[in-house]
């Protein structure tokens, strides 16, 4: 495919290189971007970019038969943008420019690989990288208190109506005589962030209008409300009558668990969408799903 489009096929192994080049020179903040994936909850979502990143190359790998390089002024440009805001993170102290600065780098030398036609071709892979950009610690709080209050009240509006006596204090939820702490046994900021990057990867590997796609994303902060409801239910209940070792096998068993029945959810959502006969799957103009 390379050959056929002009691209030789040396330029493969030179593309490769000058990727573990920029990652090397950006080494200290992909090391602490993985580092920090690993060690803190908040942001484990940040281990899967590479994985959805791969997975979106492969399913649009057949576009690869179509590109041909052009414009590839436009990759040392984002190559030195992605420099400058590294330099200017590193400097300040201001991870964000950092992270970002190192992911822009490493797309940059994609770009300048394969032009602005790969760019086109391959944009949700592209745009993934922006899940590498951990959530800044002065705004963290301002999303996970008003998600986690909500949720609380959510699952105290479900022990009440099945009968459980329960009391509620912000986020805290007492039950049987053991209070539980929301963020601790399911923070609900981790589930969104983890929901939104599988709704990303469900979207854009399948062949579907641009509509349904901006409806899965748009939905997807809902569905991690479900999931986060769906598994702190029974979590609650196991720390309240069961023993904390327990509850903490399940809430992190249920964790992982809840990604799966997120896709569940998205496959049901398009479902309906089809029952309610509207266009769902983006067709070419032989009518073949595109």
């Amino acid at each position: 495919m390379l050959r056929r489009n002009g691209l030789p096929l040396w330029h493969l192994p030179i593309a490769i290189g000058l990727a573990l080049m920029a990652v090397v020179a950006n080494w200290s903040a992909w090391a602490d971007l993985v580092h920090q994936g690993w060690k803190d909850p908040e942001d484990t979502h940040v281990l899967l970019v590479p994985l959805v990143a791969a997975w979106l190359i492969w399913a649009r790998r057949v576009r690869f038969r179509k590109l041909v390089p052009r414009h590839r002024w436009i990759g040392p440009v984002v190559v030195a943008l992605g420099w400058m805001l590294f330099s200017y993170g590193e400097a300040r102290t201001i991870d964000t420019f950092w992270y970002l600065g190192s992911a822009t780098t490493l797309a940059g030398v994609a770009l300048t690989f394969g032009g602005i036609d790969l760019l086109r071709y391959f944009l949700p892979a592209f745009g993934v990288l922006i899940f590498l950009v951990p959530v800044p610690g002065s705004l963290r709080p301002h999303v996970a208190l008003p998600l986690q209050t909500a949720t609380a009240a959510v699952v105290e509006w479900l022990f009440v109506a099945f009968g459980f006596p329960v009391e509620r204090l912000g986020n805290v939820v007492e039950i049987n005589g053991q209070p539980v702490l929301i963020e601790e046994a399911c923070n609900g900021l981790r589930m969104v962030f983890s929901l939104i990057l599988v709704t990303y990867a469900f979207a854009f590997s399948t062949p579907l209008r641009q509509y349904v796609r901006f409806l899965l994303l748009a939905a997807s902060p809902l569905l991690a409300i479900a999931c986060n409801v769906l598994r702190l239910v029974p979590t609650i209940l196991l720390y309240g009558y069961a023993d904390d070792a327990v509850g903490d096998l399940f809430h992190d068993l249920a964790g992982w668990a809840m990604l799966f029945v997120a896709l569940l959810m998205l496959m049901g959502l398009l479902r309906l969408v089809d029952w309610l006969e509207l266009p769902v799957i983006r067709l070419d103009r032989a009518g073949r799903s595109a």
